[in-house]
């Protein structure tokens, strides 16, 4: 999945993702994409792990660029987001989602986000659910 027209939107000005050190990469498939957060002060707990919050906003946000790369001119917004955390990260660390679309409605889109640390470690599973509006 080409995520780079989505790039470009999302770099364009600030906004959560590029708040919190969000980088969105394509992928070879057509139903999947990457994104990656350096684990820092932006994304951390007060005692120095990722803040699970923080990886919720970075599987919610991969799930909604994958769904925008696939839809373009609408707006996809995530109206569910459930996740796991089985495992701490420590800053200085990378974590990367990886995203993968389960259901792709006209309205609804279905994804599964695995986070997981440099290591390869499965940090957090999430399930994302996006309604897609088309815009006049």
């Amino acid at each position: 999945m080409n995520v780079d027209s989505i790039n470009e939107i999302i770099n364009s000005k600030p906004n959560m993702s590029t708040a919190l050190g969000m980088e969105f990469i394509s992928t070879p498939e057509s139903d999947t994409c990457m994104a990656r957060m350096k684990v820092d002060e932006r994304n951390r707990q007060p005692f120095g792990f990722l803040s699970g919050g923080a990886s919720l906003a970075l599987a919610e946000n991969v799930a909604g660029v994958g769904s925008s790369s696939l839809c373009p001119g609408c707006a996809c917004v995530g109206i569910e987001v459930s996740g796991s955390h089985v495992k701490a990260v420590v800053e200085g660390d990378t974590v990367t989602a990886y995203a993968r679309m389960l259901h792709k409605g006209t309205t609804l889109h279905v994804w599964n986000v695995d986070i997981r640390n440099t290591a390869g470690d499965l940090i957090s599973n999430v399930r994302v659910t996006n309604y897609v509006i088309k815009q006049p």
